[in-house]
């Protein structure tokens, strides 16, 4: 009997179409855990499937991978479905994953979305809503149960940032079927109680099952409808809840709740610190600055003092005072000049002057000057003004010569 030699690459390619022409392999649906979970850069998701026997290598493409409505992690059940085919260079088969979901958990998650988009209409997640959570709470009630990790985490975080925070515990079922009726009573009662300043409910990590407690309708109202602010920290940071929409703020864990509550003191003194140094500084500079601006002011002042002012008024009085006694000086001089030249001219042109060569003025009763012979027939009364005064004579047989 002869037996065909082949290659390695002709065998792994025969084995190829062997399972790529399989119906069943290549409408794959496979159940496991998923193990070695790797979240590529690229996009593509490379991963283990595995049950308590075996393990298979699956991967998908991100096209595929985009669409997902989980985050793959290690140890979560899941369904995948697929075809299987060889890589031929590793002579290896795999699974190529079209679609995955969690196992069990498919109606869950409907029921989830379901309820999500009820409460987003009424609009219960609005950001609107959502209660300030305060700097400096004194006073942290915590619901979650009184036996799991979850307490030990907010108590270890808490204490260690800040040991002045006292805390106050309402024990409450976290799983199961009264588990959200019991983190209702909580809420209710610390509500009624007062005193207190935060919630944080908290639970660790698990599967959706485990986490629905933190899905009914009961809840999502309860969180929206207290008074006092409520932070969440259910699960792994991967896990989101009804109650984590909810409520007015969503820690990824139970010890990120704690530590988005607590200030940390020591973190909180060094602030106090830097701002006090910052405040000294402040005041500091605008001390300087008020001071040079004082200096600059009353430097302006001494300049523009009106005391200075006034003095060289003073000088500039005087200045005018001799400037005008100059002028006024100056000017009597000038009109005593004039004046005596006009007195020369009116010296040298009185009609009086002559009568001290032998003239003689006349003049009637009207004192109107006599310039004719003829004027003296009408007159009775003369006055004759000769250098050394005047006189009134009366004419009588006035002949002519």
């Amino acid at each position: 009997m002869f037996i065909k030699v082949i290659t390695v690459t002709a065998l792994n390619g025969y084995i190829k179409k062997i399972i790529d022409s399989d119906f069943i392999l290549n409408n794959a649906n496979v159940k496991g855990e998923l193990s070695n979970v790797k979240l590529h850069s690229s996009g593509h998701i490379y991963f283990s499937l595995k049950d308590e026997f075996g393990k298979v290598n699956c991967v998908m493409f991100k096209s595929q991978a985009s669409k997902l409505a989980i985050t793959p992690r290690d140890g979560m059940n899941v369904i995948i479905r697929g075809r299987v085919s060889v890589y031929e260079k590793g002579g290896a088969y795999q699974v190529y994953c079209d679609s995955m979901e969690t196992d069990g958990e498919g109606q869950l998650y409907l029921a989830f979305q379901k309820l999500k988009e009820k409460l987003e209409k009424q609009g219960l997640f609005d950001e609107v809503h959502k209660k300030n959570i305060p700097s400096f709470p004194m006073r942290i009630g915590v619901i979650t149960s009184q036996t799991g990790a979850a307490i030990k985490d907010i108590i270890n975080v808490a204490t260690r940032r800040n040991i002045n925070v006292n805390m106050l515990i309402y024990p409450a079922l976290v799983q199961g079927v009264n588990a959200s009726a019991e983190i209702e009573q909580g809420i209710k009662y610390f509500n009624s109680v007062k005193g207190v300043d935060l919630i944080i409910i908290a639970r660790g990590g698990g599967s959706i099952e485990e986490l629905w407690a933190f899905n009914e309708e009961n809840l999502a109202y309860a969180i929206y409808n207290s008074k006092i602010p409520i932070i969440t920290g259910v699960g792994h940071e991967t896990d989101f809840t009804i109650a984590d929409f909810a409520s007015d703020y969503r820690a990824p864990t139970p010890s990120a709740a704690a530590e988005i509550a607590v200030r940390n003191l020591k973190d909180l003194n060094n602030e106090i610190k830097t701002l006090r140094e910052l405040l000294l500084r402040s005041v500091e500079s605008k001390v300087t600055k008020e001071y040079n601006k004082v200096n600059l002011l009353s430097k302006t002042l001494k300049v523009n003092n009106p005391l200075n002012f006034i003095v060289n008024q003073y000088t500039r009085i005087d200045n005018l005072k001799d400037n005008l006694n100059y002028k006024f000086n100056s000017r009597i001089s000038l009109e005593k000049q004039k004046l005596s030249k006009l007195n020369a001219l009116l010296h040298a042109h009185n009609p009086l002057n002559v009568l001290t060569k032998g003239y003689a003025v006349l003049q009637n009763d009207e004192n109107e000057v006599i310039s004719e012979i003829n004027e003296l027939k009408n007159i009775k009364d003369v006055k004759i003004t000769l250098k050394d005064g005047s006189a009134l004579f009366k004419l009588s047989n006035l002949e002519e010569f």
